[in-house]
């Protein structure tokens, strides 16, 4: 049974047992197994510049007995997480949203964010059925659509056009072991997968812009 327990600054997301999971998470990327997925909080004074990220993380992850865990860095207030289950014929996913877009990107462009803060958005989503890895690769193209769609519908104006995502974004998909060799917008994990990163990522996407609008307005 996958849980999802929020200790500010880390909200974590654990799945019971031992599971794929593939990522470009800063800790453990790739095609790695573990049973949770962490987030970590940051602020601005976590990371000056001539700090070595990577080292940080590992000794906060020790520091909590987590080394083992798959690990996204986010600047967004960790509270605002959202998640949603959604069940497509024998296939249950479970998405895991933080987003923020202070670091917001139009595809096909790059602006300058060396003066400004970091955002930035990441999804994990587990599925009850296992895949096999290059489904997984696969369902990972079915969370970039529902995450780009649910950004583009916010509408969030940049000089280069309308943001589809930030530059920091990532992604992990997780599953049980299994050899299912197709995840994609036909098939029902791809539908599942689809529906459940979209609305926790619409939520998200929509509480976040609403914020920064009460900022300026304020």
């Amino acid at each position: 049974m996958n849980v999802v327990t929020l200790d500010r600054p880390w909200l974590e997301f654990t799945f019971g047992t031992d599971q794929k999971i593939l990522s470009w998470a800063i800790n453990r990327p790739g095609f790695v197994t573990a049973n949770r997925i962490l987030w970590r909080e940051v602020r601005n004074t976590d990371l000056p510049p001539e700090l070595d990220v990577t080292d940080w993380i590992a000794s906060e992850l020790g520091c909590r007995g987590a080394l083992d865990a798959v690990t996204f860095l986010t600047s967004r207030n960790i509270t605002a997480f959202d998640q949603e289950i959604v069940t497509v014929g024998d296939c249950t996913a479970h998405a895991v949203v933080t987003a923020g877009l202070s670091n917001a990107e139009r595809i096909g462009t790059r602006r300058d964010f060396s003066r400004v803060n970091w955002g930035t958005i990441n999804i994990a989503v587990h599925t009850s059925i296992g895949l096999a890895d290059h489904a997984m690769v696969e369902a990972t193209s079915i969370i970039s659509q529902a995450r780009t769609a649910a950004v583009i519908e916010a509408g969030f104006d940049l000089p280069t056009g309308i943001a589809t995502g930030t530059g920091t974004d990532c992604i992990a998909i997780a599953c049980p072991q299994g050899d299912t060799a197709y995840a994609g917008l036909h098939t029902e994990v791809g539908h599942a997968i689809g529906a459940a990163t979209y609305a926790a990522m619409k939520r998200t996407v929509t509480e976040w812009k609403d914020s920064v609008m009460k900022t300026f307005e304020g």
